[in-house]
């Protein structure tokens, strides 16, 4: 049976947390591979986050602002990320900006967990958040995908 959506967010949570301690404590390439794997992961999750639960706080008025504000951090999150990737994993900048972004996600994360989703919660059915856990469950697999291709990771717009 598929869970709620606010239940596999919390597991994603724990998953992205975990390697986040990882990173913390590796060198090298192993920091460097922990780094990607952290990237992908997050990334295909908030595509999919975005794509479901987002998208339909969206259209409710009053949780429009609760939606707006995490997407606007989700934004915020992967331009950070997108500039430890280019830096190297070894250097003293980069694990200053790692740090920045390891507090800014943290804080996502538990605001997410212990603000937002109990309000969403109350503004959404027991049936539409399992219909959304099931369409996050679909979805990820293949925002994940586009993550490892590279699509939506380098924006060249002007």
């Amino acid at each position: 049976m598929t869970d709620t959506i606010f239940k596999q967010l919390k597991n994603d949570h724990e998953t992205h947390r975990k390697l986040l301690d990882e990173i913390s404590e590796a060198k090298g390439e192993q920091r460097k591979q922990l780094f990607t794997n952290f990237r992908m992961e997050v990334t295909a999750h908030a595509a999919a986050e975005e794509e479901t639960l987002y998208s339909t706080m969206l259209e409710k008025p009053d949780l429009r602002h609760d939606g707006q504000h995490s997407v606007a951090e989700h934004h915020e999150l992967d331009e950070l990320m997108g500039e430890l990737a280019d830096m190297d994993v070894d250097s003293a900048e980069w694990t200053k900006k790692f740090k920045q972004l390891r507090h800014d996600y943290l804080h996502h994360i538990d605001e997410e967990e212990e603000d937002m989703f109990p309000v969403a919660k109350e503004g959404l059915s027991e049936a539409k958040a399992k219909e959304m856990g099931e369409r996050f469950e679909e979805r990820k697999p293949e925002e994940y995908d586009r993550a490892l291709e590279g699509t939506d990771l380098e924006d060249n717009r002007e």
